[in-house]
C-alpha cells in the first residue's frame, strides 16, 4: 500500500491530496499543517526551513514512501534542506508554479502568489527560464492564503478583486503560485469571465507517483467474483487520510474544509478515530 506524507502551512495541501486520491485511489495519506506559524511568507528563511523540517519529521515517523512539500513558499526556502535530511531513503517532491505550462501557450499571463514568493529569485528564475519572451505580471496577493485557511469568503473575494485590479484587462491566464489559491478557483473564474487558470496539484501528484513507480488510475479495475462473473464495480480498498497534524499535534480534519469541494472529498476519506 502506498503511503504519502504532505506538508504545508495550512489548507494549501488539500488540492494535492485531492489530486493524489484521484490518481491513486488506494494510497493512504498523512497530512502535516502548521497553523502556529502561518503564514509561511512572513517567516525568515531560517525559521521556515526549521518549520518544514519539523513537519517532515512528523511525517517521517509514519515511514511514508514519499514526502510532498505541497507549498510553493516552503518549496522555495526549504526543499533542499528536507531533501538533504531524507533522500534517498524517502523521496521528497516540491511544488513548482505551473509557469512552464502557461508559457507553452505563447500568451502573456499573470502569476498570483504570496508576497514572499512574488519577490523571490526562485520565481523570477522560472519566468526567465520558461517565459522570457512573454510579458508576465507578478501579482502579490497579501492575505488571500490566510483568508482561505479561515474560509473567510468576504475577505477571499476582496483579495481576488484586488489581484484582478492589478492585471491588464487583456490578460486572460493566471498561474496560481500558491497551493491555497486553487481551492477558490471557482471564485476567481466567476470574478472575471474568460480567465484560464494554471495550477500545480495534478502535475505535482503525477510527479510524486512517477517517482514511486505507481501507475495512475485511468479506468475502473474489473473484478471477477467467485462464480466467474465480472463485477460492475471494483471491490478495492480506497485509501484514507490516516493521520492529520497541526504544528505537531494530532488532530481531526478541521470542519472548515467543508467550505471547499476538495475539502469535502477529503473529509469523506478521513479514517475513523
Amino acid at each position: 500500500m502506498t503511503r504519502i506524507g504532505l506538508l504545508d502551512s495550512g489548507l494549501g495541501l488539500l488540492g494535492t491530496a485531492d489530486a493524489l486520491f484521484s490518481l491513486a485511489p488506494q494510497a493512504d495519506l498523512v497530512l502535516a499543517m502548521d497553523p502556529d506559524f502561518t503564514p509561511y511568507g512572513s517567516l525568515s528563511a531560517q525559521t521556515l526551513e526549521e518549520r518544514a523540517l519539523a513537519s517532515a519529521a512528523v511525517l517521517a515517523d509514519w515511514e511514508p514512501d514519499a514526502i510532498v512539500i505541497a507549498c510553493n513558499t516552503a518549496s522555495v526556502q526549504a526543499l533542499d534542506a528536507v531533501r538533504a535530511r531524507y533522500e534517498p531513503t524517502i523521496p521528497v517532491i516540491g511544488t513548482v508554479p505551473a509557469v512552464k505550462m502557461a508559457a507553452g501557450t505563447g500568451e502573456d499571463f499573470a502569476i498570483w502568489a504570496t508576497p514572499a514568493t512574488t519577490g523571490s529569485a526562485y520565481q523570477q528564475d522560472l519566468i526567465d527560464s520558461f517565459a522570457g519572451d512573454l510579458t508576465v505580471a507578478k501579482i502579490a496577493c497579501p492575505g488571500l492564503a490566510e483568508a482561505i485557511n479561515d474560509a473567510d469568503m468576504p475577505t477571499i473575494d476582496a483579495a481576488i478583486d484586488a489581484a484582478l485590479a492589478q492585471m491588464d484587462p487583456g490578460t486572460e491566464a493566471i498561474v496560481l503560485g500558491c497551493t491555497h489559491y486553487g481551492l477558490v478557483a471557482d471564485r476567481i473564474m466567476a470574478a472575471r469571465a474568460g480567465i484560464t487558470l494554471f495550477d500545480s496539484p495534478v502535475p505535482v501528484a503525477k510527479q510524486t507517483l512517477r517517482r514511486l513507480g505507481v501507475e495512475t488510475a485511468t479506468a475502473q479495475i474489473p473484478i471477477v467474483t467467485a462464480d466467474g462473473q465480472v463485477g460492475a464495480e471494483p471491490e478495492v480498498r480506497l485509501g484514507e487520510i490516516i493521520a492529520t497534524y497541526a504544528s505537531g499535534r494530532r488532530i481531526r480534519l478541521p470542519e472548515s474544509l467543508a467550505a471547499y469541494p476538495a475539502g469535502r472529498r477529503l473529509l469523506a476519506r478521513e479514517a475513523a478515530a
